[in-house]
């Protein structure tokens, strides 16, 4: 390969003996086949001995961004070099991608820069065909004043013109330089990052400081009310042991007063039972003295009674008198229930109505009571039917003559009626109508003559000729309202 062919400068001439496509001294060729199949490095001659001209300079020390231009430039040079131009050390990343190589073989690449000159020729060819300014300028002695110091620095390493080295040099005094000025940079945001954090720590710091003293402020405020009332307290727990102990000394003088008084009371007691123990004995023996003279009058007055009873009962076999079947009222001509029916009759009020007078009539012997039927319920709810009239009066009486033990006559008018009446006859009432000819009033007084006198007959009725009638027959007339108001009493 020639070197117009790998962009390493200008061509040199063929040396006697050999053409223009023979590799010349410390390039490999290809296609010779060397004893051991190993490539001569650059620097030693192909039978082993050292070229002191072709020896690799010391290791320079590159800038952290010239290497990587360097490494970078390198890797990019891979794509137009076969595999047998490649240096033994970089062969293995060949396939690599650019990114990939120049990650992960930036060392080897690096060294083999800086120990193999025909590599490092290759690169720089690569190096000068993309900054051609560049590379004239440096090559002929000037460093534009414009240039970046990288690159300035990268190319006087690849080329390696005259003063290369201190171009280099000069170039990592100014990456220093960066990188100091980034470091104050860096320092400097820093400082006044934290700068900004502890103004702000201070004035969160005198916030809190004035919030923990507002705090203080009132938490002291709070003791002190604290402390005044305890004290406050103090005082009226004092106040009130005080008057505890007045309020004991009061209650140790009313017990004393009430033992006192309960000493008296039982003394008392004691004497008022020994009184009643007197009283007892002396009632006793009163009620005793009574009992026997009791017994004495009782034992007289049965002695009459019995003589009295003996009596009758002779007198009674001596007249052979027939036990009473038939009641008077009984013999009395009338209708029975199952042939008459009801008809309203006239009243008259009576001034008489007590009920007390009624009970006293009623607990006679073999008392007798004769009802107006009509009369009555035609004063005391005169807004029903006649057949409720009826039953709602029969009712009251029924219980009337179970109480009183009374002979009980219940008369109706039935001179009117077209159909017999079924009232329900209760017990201990008897239910009377009149003939179609007569009034229930001379039913009435018809009934009271069939009593005999002295028999005591009452008949309730308001209608003034009633009563003016049974009373001259003996009987004793009573006012309906009397009888009402006995009825609901019940």
């Amino acid at each position: 390969m020639s070197a117009s062919t790998t962009g390493e400068g200008p061509e040199e001439p063929a040396e006697p003996g050999r053409d223009a496509g023979t590799p010349g001294p410390g390039i490999p060729d290809p296609d010779a086949s060397e004893p051991g199949d190993r490539e001569v490095p650059v620097g030693e001659s192909p039978t082993g001995d050292t070229d002191p001209e072709a020896a690799s300079p010391p290791a320079t020390l590159l800038p952290e961004r010239v290497r990587h231009r360097v490494v970078a430039t390198a890797g990019d040079t891979f794509a137009g070099l076969t595999l047998n131009e490649l240096p033994l050390p970089l062969r293995q990343y060949a396939r690599f991608t650019p990114t990939r190589r120049v990650r992960l073989g930036a060392a080897a690449i690096a060294a083999v820069v800086e120990e193999d000159t025909v590599f490092r020729h290759r690169v720089a060819s690569r190096w000068r065909a993309e900054h051609p300014e560049l590379t004239a300028a440096l090559e002929a002695g000037v460093v534009p004043p414009a240039a970046d110091p990288v690159e300035v620095a990268t190319t006087a390493y690849l080329v390696r013109p005259s003063g290369w080295a201190e171009l280099v040099e000069t170039a990592g005094r100014e990456e220093r330089r960066r990188v100091a000025e980034r470091a104050d940079e860096q320092r400097d945001r820093e400082l006044a990052r934290l700068r900004a954090e502890a103004e702000h720590a201070r004035s969160a710091g005198r916030e809190e400081t004035e919030r923990l003293r507002t705090e203080l402020e009132e938490a002291r405020r709070e003791g002190d009310a604290l402390h005044r009332k305890v004290r406050s307290a103090r005082s009226d727990v004092r106040r009130g042991e005080a008057e505890l102990r007045k309020l004991r000394a009061v209650m140790d003088a009313e017990r004393a007063e009430l033992r006192a008084e309960r000493s008296r009371l039982e003394s008392e007691v004691r004497r008022l039972r020994a009184r009643l123990a007197e009283t007892e004995t002396a009632l006793e023996s009163s009620r005793r003295a009574a009992r026997e003279g009791r017994s004495l009058e009782d034992m007289r007055v049965r002695l009459l009674l019995d003589t009295v009873v003996e009596a009758a009962r002779g007198l009674s076999r001596e007249l052979a008198l027939p036990p009473v079947e038939v009641l008077p009222a009984e013999t009395v001509e009338a209708i029975s229930p199952e042939t008459a029916g009801p008809g309203d009759i006239p009243s008259r009020a009576m001034e008489e109505n007590d009920p007390a007078l009624l009970d006293q009539l009623l607990a006679l012997p073999r008392a007798h009571l004769v009802v107006d039927g009509y009369n009555v319920t035609k004063t005391g709810y005169p807004h029903l039917p006649l057949e409720k009239q009826r039953q709602r009066l029969l009712s009251g009486l029924a219980v009337l003559a179970a109480r009183s033990g009374a002979e009980t006559t219940c008369v109706f008018d039935g001179a009117e009626l077209a159909a017999p009446v079924m009232p329900a006859s209760p017990r201990g009432v008897r239910v009377l109508f009149s003939p179609p000819e007569q009034t229930a009033d001379e039913l009435i007084r018809r009934l009271v003559r069939a009593e005999p006198p002295g028999r005591p007959v009452v008949v309730v009725s308001t209608d003034r000729e009633v009563a003016d009638g049974v009373a001259r027959a003996g009987a004793r007339p009573v006012a309906s309202a009397m009888l009402l108001r006995r009825l609901n009493r019940t």
